[in-house]
C-alpha cells in the first residue's frame, strides 16, 4: 500500500529560538492544560526538595475524601503535643484542641501550619508515618511517578523528594478533580486563633488571574512556588523552585507566567466530532468515508511565528472497506516550515462501509491497477 499525505490547511510556523525563555530558577516548568503543552521547562525531571509545595498532596488527599463522602468539612480532629511543638510556619493550634476539616484546609493552603498537617495526618491515619505510606500509594494512582513522601508538611528530609514536572500534573488533578475545593486556594488571608496570616502566594497579589496553589521554602529546597493563572478560559500551571530569596521568586514567577500567556497562544486545529472531509474508499458500497477527531485539537505557539504551520492528513492508500465506525484511518501531522513534526493525531471514520459485490471488487481493483492513486491539494 501507498503512503498517502495530503494538505489540510496552513496556518503558522513555529521557531523554537524566537522567544528564549530563561530563569534562574534551578527547576522550573510552564504548562497549557488545554492543549497539554509544555511551554518551557528546566530541569523539570531532577529530583528536589519540594518544601511546602508538597502539602499539595496532603490537600488533594483531603479533598479526596471529602469528595467520595469518607468525611465532612465540619469533622474535627483532636491536636497532639507533636503537631503543636512542630516548627516551621503555624497555624498556632492549641494542644488537645478540636479542629475540623474545614479550618485545618484553611491553615494549610494559606497559612501553610505544619501544626495543621500533622493534626490532619494523625487525624486520618494514626501517625505522619503512615500518613505518608497513603500519600505514596496516592501520588502512584494519579500518576506521580518521581515522588517521594516521608512526611505531610514537606518538612526537609533527603528522601522526601517531588519533581517540577511531577508538582504540576499534581495542581492540574487538583484543580480538575475538586473544582469546588480548590477556590480556597485563591483565598488572601485566613484568620484563626485571632491571628491573622496572609497567603504568601505573591502572584495572588500581583497578577488578578492567579487562583492558587502553593509556595514553598526550606534552606534545602530554596524558595519556590507552584502557581495557576486563568485569563480568557487559558490556564497555565507554572512551578519554580531552587531561587535565593523570596524577592527572586515574586520577579520569576511574574515573568514566566506572563510570557506565557503573552508570548504564546492556542490555536484551534479541529473541533471534536465535526465530519471536516470525505477520503476515498475502494471496494466498499459507499464511495467514501467522512473523517473526524473525537477530541478538540489545539496547540500552543509563539504568536509570532504561527503563519507558516502546515497540517497534513495521512493515511494508507487505498482505504479497503470493509471500514468500521471510529476505525482509526487516518492521522493529522502538523510541521513547522522546516518539516519538523509538531503534532500527531487520530482521525476515525464516521460510519460502516461494507464490502462490495464481487463485480464492483473487480471493477475497482482493475481502476487501482490502470489509474493507481491520485494525491490532491485540499482548500484551506
Amino acid at each position: 500500500m501507498k503512503r498517502s499525505i495530503f494538505y489540510f490547511f496552513i496556518c503558522f510556523t513555529i521557531h523554537s529560538n524566537v522567544y528564549s525563555l530563561s530563569t534562574s530558577a534551578e527547576q522550573a516548568i510552564l504548562y497549557d492544560v488545554e492543549t497539554e503543552t509544555v511551554i518551557f521547562e528546566k530541569n523539570a525531571d531532577d529530583l528536589m526538595s519540594p518544601s511546602s509545595m508538597s502539602k499539595l498532596m496532603t490537600v488533594y488527599y483531603i479533598f479526596k475524601k471529602i469528595s467520595d463522602g469518607e468525611i465532612k468539612l465540619s469533622d474535627k480532629f483532636t491536636v497532639s503535643k507533636k503537631a503543636w511543638k512542630k516548627g516551621g510556619s503555624r497555624m498556632f493550634l492549641n494542644v488537645g484542641s478540636q479542629i475540623s476539616i474545614d479550618e485545618l484546609l484553611r491553615g494549610i493552603i494559606v497559612q501553610s501550619g505544619n501544626d495543621a498537617c500533622i493534626t490532619i495526618a494523625e487525624g486520618f491515619s494514626g501517625s505522619e508515618e503512615n500518613f505518608a505510606s497513603e500519600l505514596n500509594s496516592l501520588a502512584l494512582d494519579i500518576g506521580l511517578t518521581n515522588s517521594n513522601f516521608t512526611n505531610a508538611t514537606g518538612w526537609p528530609d533527603p528522601e522526601h523528594l517531588m519533581t517540577s514536572r511531577d508538582i504540576m500534573k499534581l495542581s492540574v488533578r487538583t484543580i480538575e478533580d475538586f473544582p469546588e475545593l480548590y477556590k480556597i486556594y485563591s483565598e488572601k488571608e485566613y484568620t484563626f486563633n485571632k491571628i491573622r496570616q496572609v497567603n504568601r502566594n505573591p502572584l495572588l497579589f500581583s497578577d488578578e488571574y492567579t487562583d492558587g496553589l502553593k509556595t514553598g521554602h526550606t534552606s534545602l529546597g530554596g524558595y519556590g512556588l507552584a502557581a495557576s493563572s486563568i485569563r480568557n478560559d487559558r490556564r497555565i500551571i507554572l512551578v519554580i523552585n531552587g531561587l535565593k530569596n523570596n524577592k527572586q521568586r515574586k520577579i520569576e514567577s511574574k515573568k514566566l507566567m506572563d510570557a506565557g500567556f503573552y508570548q504564546f497562544e492556542n490555536l484551534e486545529i479541529l473541533k471534536k466530532d465535526v465530519i471536516f472531509d470525505k477520503l476515498k474508499v475502494w471496494n466498499g458500497k459507499k464511495n467514501n468515508v467522512g473523517i473526524f477527531s473525537p477530541t478538540d485539537l489545539a496547540i500552543t505557539v509563539p504568536r509570532l511565528t504561527k503563519k507558516n504551520i502546515k497540517s497534513y492528513i495521512r493515511y494508507n492508500s487505498p482505504i479497503i472497506a470493509p471500514i468500521y465506525k471510529n476505525q482509526e484511518i487516518a492521522e493529522l501531522i502538523v510541521k513547522d516550515k522546516k518539516q519538523n513534526v509538531i503534532e500527531k493525531y487520530s482521525l476515525l471514520s464516521n460510519e460502516d462501509i461494507d464490502e462490495s459485490n464481487f463485480i464492483a471488487r473487480v471493477y475497482f481493483k482493475l481502476k487501482y491497477l490502470i489509474f493507481g492513486e491520485s494525491i490532491y491539494k485540499l482548500d484551506s
